[in-house]
């Protein structure tokens, strides 16, 4: 299984967030996720500037297999996006939680994030959903 970098919150539905030292968060997807998905051929990112909601899907990442939709992992409204992404999607497949990041936000309300999964609680439900 691959290593979970402990400054990270996740989804149930495998995105994870990273609270950056300005107070912003940078979203992307899970390395169990792009496993998952396989050789990613295409992302759609959401546009600066759009609001979006916790738990409402914001963007797509599409592989040979399946489109899949990425889940906002708190509310906020989109500062930065992985312009990179559009040209190598399989970035998020080489790097899922570095150069694979897929947008920022300026969150709404920073208390969202403790409703999030800690690594190890997400470690568990991968274990869980393994068997």
């Amino acid at each position: 299984m691959s290593e979970i970098p402990g400054d990270l919150k996740f989804l149930k539905s495998h995105e994870w967030a990273r609270v950056e030292g300005d107070g912003k968060v940078t979203v992307g997807i899970s390395d169990h996720a792009q496993g998952l998905l396989g050789d990613l051929v295409y992302v759609e990112l959401p546009n600066i500037g759009d609001r979006v909601e916790a738990g409402n899907a914001c963007a797509v990442v599409e592989s040979v297999k399946a489109a899949s939709d990425v889940y906002a992992p708190v509310t906020g409204t989109v500062t930065a996006i992985n312009n990179a992404l559009t040209d190598k999607p399989e970035t998020i497949n080489e790097d899922a939680y570095g150069e694979g990041w897929l947008f920022t936000l300026e969150v709404d309300d920073a208390e969202q994030l403790n409703e999030l999964l800690g690594p190890d609680d997400y470690a568990e439900l991968l274990e869980d959903e393994a068997h």
